[in-house]
């Protein structure tokens, strides 16, 4: 088997749409690359969102994730996105991994994204001594202003984008597939209800079948506003003003239980202006939290994965706080 077989075949490939891949790297001490949309095809994959769905790769280490994202990006003509990956791909990301990566970069701290758990707070500030250490000048805070000014236009574009592209993924399966729309979805759901929901509904899917083709203005606009926030006057006017390679902030907390009396217990995260606008995020194990791992986010323009692996690497080679799982039967106490 060769190299680049060894490592496919201990990866994993994640899907986003925001947060899918660097949430679940950081909850499990993983390398997680969410790349450019463009950058690697979605064809095959079942849709959310066209606008932000992505795969990449979810391993180990860094150079693992980086080896597997070479061997996943081309230009597929299933996937249109991908014609603007053309003069922009890299056949080789692994090249990027440079220990000394940090020195003399420019890192922005997205404080805004810090708060919701102090443990995570004081690990990333130790994260943040680190980049220090290594070389890195930091600017802090180096906030992305229109945060929070994006979240109903991302949650109207999955509305309308999820009936269309699910009609189109389906359509693939050919003219014997038993459902061919999400009209048809809901309907079988609902035939079925006591095996496909005992414990909830389907209401994402009933305000997505409400909405109209994409061609509405409530869509268009939506998409324009959701660019303008989250590139134009987003990651790209804060990386212009602070004069950055990439923005950091945390991934998200220890992992949590989800349970069905209350429901799920996210508490933080940084991953939505990277989702929203496409661009490329990488999370790297930064510590752990009674011994559950928690993981840094770097981020930044379109296009700029090799800028993001260096980077990330460098610090991830500087802490080495991955640790292999343990499998314990109670988290019990910090060390």
């Amino acid at each position: 088997m060769q190299i680049a077989e060894c490592i496919l075949a201990a990866a994993g490939i994640g899907t986003e749409t925001d947060g899918s891949i660097v949430c679940p790297s950081s909850a499990n001490g993983l390398a997680g690359i969410k790349p450019t949309v463009g950058l690697v095809s979605r064809a095959g994959i079942i849709p959310i969102s066209h606008s932000q769905d992505g795969a990449g790769p979810m391993c180990r280490t860094l150079k693992d994730a980086a080896m597997v994202l070479s061997a996943l990006t081309g230009v597929d003509a299933e996937d249109a996105a991908t014609a603007a990956s053309a003069g922009k791909a890299h056949t080789d990301y692994s090249q990027s991994c440079d220990p000394n990566g940090l020195k003399g970069a420019r890192i922005g701290v997205a404080r805004k994204y810090f708060g919701f758990n102090d443990a995570v707070d004081a690990l990333m500030e130790q994260a943040l001594d680190v980049m220090k250490k290594q070389g890195a000048m930091l600017v802090d805070p180096a906030d992305i202003e229109t945060l929070g000014k994006f979240d109903d236009s991302e949650a109207l574009v999955f509305m309308y984008e999820m009936k269309a592209d699910l009609a189109a993924y389906l359509a693939r399966l050919g003219p014997a597939a038993p459902v061919k729309t999400l009209k048809d979805v809901i309907e079988f759901n609902d035939r079925n209800r006591e095996k496909e929901m005992p414990y909830f509904g389907q209401d994402l899917l009933l305000k997505s079948e409400a909405k109209g083709p994409l061609t509405e203005k409530e869509y268009v606009d939506a998409v324009a506003k959701n660019r303008q926030l989250a590139r134009t006057e987003g990651i790209d006017a804060t990386m212009d003003k602070f004069h950055l390679d990439a923005i950091v902030g945390p991934t998200g907390g220890p992992a949590w239980i989800t349970d069905l009396i209350t429901g799920d217990h996210f508490s933080g995260g940084s991953s939505n202006a990277a989702a929203v606008a496409g661009y490329p995020n990488i999370n790297v194990t930064a510590g752990s939290v009674f011994g559950l791992p928690v993981g840094i986010s770097f981020f930044g323009r379109a296009w700029s994965e090799p800028t993001l692996i260096k980077l990330a690497y460098s610090f991830e080679q500087a802490v080495k706080a991955r640790a292999v799982p343990r499998f314990l039967p109670t988290i019990g106490r910090p060390a």
